[in-house]
């Protein structure tokens, strides 16, 4: 790969001709047009919902550097961005208005009505900027080595760039806009951001079954995204049918998997609606985001749920009195040995050989409380859990 220092580049010249697309949130050109900010295989434009742009005109207002920038020559007299588009934008929305920063007195200044020194100082400032050439591959992995002003990219945004084409740019379209109407729907159920390719990255794990990268590899020049679109919103859809209450925790769940192993089962809904109401409010369910799972899976997996389990002071207090009573009238001080007729039904087991039970099982609403806890040799405790 060739790469060129440029140094009379100014942040002038880098932003002439500057165009912002609100509706995306990107950086679209500059350069008088010669220069593509955002090619598909860089991630969106962060910089503003992470407070970060102020901290680049700072930078160039106390004259400190803000980094090399590289330039992928891709014509003659035409380039994209291959390291800096957060950079740049956030020069280019700062001169053109779209965003304030605090003066020395702490008011805001758009740069329009900033003093003309300040002005100059800012668009008269030499950016370094290096000229790159080389194949496809090698750009790439280049590009995948880079960490942007101290933000590495993420897993998604690199498969973005290694797998770029027309099924990239339609998916991030339809994935990667935080100005989609359907965001505030699918963010019910899918963790993080639309910026940062989450919601993306999201649907081609379900639709891969969790091989994103070969998934891309094989839509990679595909002009549609109609399969990865169906796929998600027939999970999502799935999903808002069985529970009809939208709780904090089923954000981020891996409902694709959900979708594949349980839509095949009928549910009503209203009943499902009742199972979750109850096990929110039962203070013994430890793991909220189990909930969903435990109720697909018809009740079974208590697992799931986390149960809070007697405490030590509880299991202590329990076997005394167990055995205090026991040997009392000489019985074991396992119920379950006692009524037997081997060698254990006047045994008495030491704490150590014996576990905690509820008397009332927890899934018939036993409580997890010392009235409702009695102790079991382990191989009858063992023998009831099975069943």
């Amino acid at each position: 790969m060739k790469t060129t220092l440029k140094t009379n580049i100014t942040v002038k010249d880098i932003c002439e001709g500057f165009v912002y697309n609100e509706l995306e949130g990107k950086g679209l050109f500059g350069l008088s047009g010669k220069l593509t900010i955002q090619p598909e295989y860089q991630r969106n434009y962060i910089y503003a919902e992470e407070n970060r742009e102020d901290g680049v005109i700072e930078s160039v207002l106390n004259e400190y550097p803000i980094g090399l920038i590289y330039f992928n020559k891709v014509g003659k007299d035409s380039f994209e961005v291959l390291d800096g588009q957060q950079r740049i934008t956030s020069l280019g929305r700062f001169i053109t208005d779209k965003f304030a920063v605090k003066d020395e007195n702490g008011m805001p200044q758009i740069f329009g009505n900033m003093a003309i020194d300040k002005q100059k100082k800012i668009i008269e400032t030499k950016l370094l900027i290096y000229e790159c050439e080389g194949t496809e591959s090698q750009i790439k992995e280049w590009f995948k080595t880079i960490n942007i002003a101290g933000v590495p990219l993420n897993n998604q945004e690199l498969l973005n760039a290694v797998y770029s084409g027309p099924f990239v740019t339609k998916a991030k379209e339809e994935f990667s806009n935080s100005q989609n109407a359907n965001i505030q729907k699918w963010s019910a159920y899918v963790s993080g951001s639309a910026n940062r390719q989450d919601f993306l990255e999201c649907a081609l794990y379900w639709v891969s079954k969790g091989n994103i990268g070969d998934y891309m590899s094989k839509h990679r020049k595909d002009k549609n995204i109609d399969e990865l679109k169906k796929y998600f919103n027939i999970v999502i859809d799935w999903v808002s049918s069985v529970f009809v209450d939208v709780e904090a925790e089923m954000r981020g769940l891996d409902w694709g998997r959900l979708y594949e192993t349980h839509h095949r089962t009928a549910y009503n809904p209203d009943k499902v609606s009742s199972q979750v109401k109850k096990l929110y409010g039962d203070p013994y369910v430890y793991n909220k985001k189990g909930i969903f799972e435990y109720i697909l899976g018809g009740s079974i997996d208590k697992k799931l749920l986390d149960i809070r389990f007697f405490n030590e002071a509880v299991k202590r207090s329990v076997y005394a009195k167990q055995t205090a009573k026991a040997k009392k009238n000489g019985k074991s001080n396992c119920s379950n040995c006692a009524i037997g007729h081997d060698a254990n039904k006047s045994k008495i087991w030491n704490y150590p050989d014996m576990d905690a039970d509820h008397v009332a099982a927890w899934s018939k609403g036993g409580a997890t409380t010392a009235k409702n806890c009695e102790m079991l040799c382990k191989t009858h405790n063992r023998a009831k859990g099975n069943r």
